[in-house]
């Protein structure tokens, strides 16, 4: 094989191979950094199954009253050990404190 084609082998298995590397969830570090959803799009997302919505308030707010199939993880469970939750990462994941 010529040297082009092994270049050209070689730059398509690295890109093949960065594009199946496993990415870690970006948070926003400020509060203006969070991209807000309505109602409607975050309820399309999760009736689709394209979503998950996760309740980041204390366990007490959570069991007083939540959104319809929320799940409660609070906000600093969330933040401090989001790689290992059992979440679907392929999945939206939509938080709420409210």
């Amino acid at each position: 094989m010529s040297k082009k084609i092994h270049l050209i082998v070689i730059i398509v298995l690295l890109a093949l191979l960065s594009a199946c590397a496993p990415q870690t969830p970006q948070i926003p570090q400020t509060e203006d950094a969070v991209p807000r959803v309505t109602v409607e799009e975050a309820k399309s997302t999760f009736e689709d199954g394209k979503a998950i919505i996760v309740d980041v308030r204390s366990a007490e707010s959570y069991a007083a009253g939540h959104a319809a199939g929320a799940i409660s993880i609070p906000l600093a469970e969330f933040e401090n050990n989001i790689d290992s939750l059992p979440l679907d990462k392929d999945q939206w994941i939509i938080t709420y404190c409210t």
